[in-house]
């Protein structure tokens, strides 16, 4: 006995269209999620108070980056994984060469490359030597001999009687730092993958309506 099976053109085309309505409604999904949570990390990044530069570091991509497929992904990134995964993990921060952290005090100033400023850098740029005074309470200290600016940060003193001048305390010195949580990037993940399957069936429907 010999069968014969003829498939309808018009099946073949209707399933043809249900694959292609499937693979615009995942890559469509897949983009909203990644910019959703890309919105979602750079809003918890502000909102905890830390540099929009920061937030702008969260990128995204789509693949494939152009077309559309069943397999569509989307990855959210930081191009400065350190500095956000610090805040996201609150890590215990410990000096390289296992001696002291120096935490710069107002009267320390800024860097000229932005951030902290470093003992080293300091000395060089004020023309004044560091000091260590050890404290049996409390932090250890880097101080030096000037005067306060306007800005109450220490410079040289030009005073040839010693008029307004001070011992000025510029770096605390501490074994470690303990860096507080201040990030939860795990907690938008889990709700974007959560609503993935929501967003693929929302426009696989709308995609099927104009069809």
């Amino acid at each position: 006995m010999k069968l014969k099976l003829d498939i309808d053109p018009n099946i073949v085309a209707m399933m043809a269209a249900e694959v292609a309505a499937g693979e615009r409604a995942v890559t469509a999904a897949m983009r909203e999620a990644g910019t959703g949570l890309k919105t979602a990390w750079r809003l918890q990044i502000t909102g905890a108070g830390l540099r929009p530069r920061l937030a702008n570091s969260i990128r995204s991509q789509n693949f494939p980056r152009s077309g559309e497929s069943l397999d569509a992904a989307t990855l959210v990134w930081s191009k400065a994984p350190v500095i956000v995964g610090a805040h996201d993990t609150g890590p215990l921060i410990r000096s390289k060469d296992g001696f002291w952290l120096a935490i710069p005090l107002p009267a320390a100033g800024k860097s000229l490359r932005g951030g902290r400023i470093t003992p080293g850098e300091w000395e060089r740029r004020r023309g004044l030597r560091l000091r260590f005074v050890y404290r049996r309470t409390g932090p250890s200290l880097l101080v030096a001999e000037g005067r306060l600016n306007t800005k109450g940060q220490a410079v040289v003193s030009r005073s040839k009687t010693g008029r307004g001048k001070v011992t000025a305390p510029i770096f605390l010195l501490v074994p470690q730092v303990k860096l507080p949580k201040r990030l939860d990037l795990a907690r938008d993940v889990e709700r974007a993958v959560d609503g993935v399957p929501g967003l693929i069936v929302a426009n696989w429907v709308e995609v099927r309506s104009g069809l």
